[in-house]
């Protein structure tokens, strides 16, 4: 009987600044990391649940055993904890938000939340945007990275869902991806742009996931899906 030899590899990024790691996409895994993000999460869904008295309806929905997206709108930085939060623990570490990287990836105690606590992916929002859909279409090529993404492109700044760019279209159209259209009510109010949290009642509902694999990449169908998504995301709400 053989027996195989266990080599330690240190990480790739061992010798650049911590700083420059955490900016790093993909990173290099860190039990460290690691552990901050599990104990930030247990706490999240507490504060949540206790403050904000978070629901989340149609659970049910998520994709078992496959990468999918999370579609969404975005009226506050808490949309993307509720949406981590109505995951598994057990994807917490495969789950990605896609975060502007002008915004979150700038200065160091934003770096720190983003990389470390969100374990959010940096996506550019006026150069090299062509480079942040790649890393996003590979990231969705693993089976069970979950993708969270906000198609309006920035928090809303009053109540109401903006239109959807065709980003999340390219992404999307003539691609084996499901996308899960969710809609998060209360989080303007519970946490405004430029203010700070306030107890107000918190509820995410996930619907139906959809696929656009049979649809031709292009422009077209670029816009067209974005169109469906956010015609889904509408609909979760019910009658106007």
């Amino acid at each position: 009987m053989s027996v195989e030899t266990w080599r330690y590899e240190t990480a790739a990024d061992l010798e650049q600044p911590y700083v420059e790691r955490l900016r790093n996409f993909p990173r290099e895994p860190d039990m460290l990391v690691y552990a901050i993000r599990s104990l930030a999460a247990l706490a999240l869904r507490l504060w949540l649940k206790a403050f904000h008295r978070f629901e989340v309806v149609g659970r049910e929905n998520l994709p078992v055993g496959r990468s999918f997206v999370l579609v969404a709108n975005h009226g506050s930085h808490l949309d993307t904890l509720c949406l981590l939060s109505a995951l598994p623990l057990s994807t917490l570490h495969r789950a990605f938000p896609a975060a502007a990287a002008d915004y979150f990836f700038e200065s160091v105690p934003r770096i720190w939340v983003a990389a470390v606590l969100v374990n959010a992916l940096p996506f550019a929002r006026k150069v090299h945007i062509r480079q942040s859909m790649e890393l996003c279409r590979r990231l969705l090529e693993t089976p069970g990275n979950v993708l969270l993404l906000f198609p309006e492109g920035t928090r809303a700044t009053a109540p109401g869902l903006q239109p959807f760019k065709p980003g999340i279209g390219a992404l999307l159209a003539g691609r084996d991806v499901l996308a899960v259209p969710c809609l998060l009510q209360g989080t303007f109010e519970a946490w405004p742009k430029g203010g700070w949290p306030r107890p107000r009642r918190v509820r995410l509902i996930i619907g139906a996931p959809r696929g656009y694999a049979a649809l031709p990449r292009g422009r077209d169908s670029a816009t067209q899906v974005a169109a469906d998504l956010e015609s889904a995301v509408r609909a979760l709400g019910g009658p106007a």
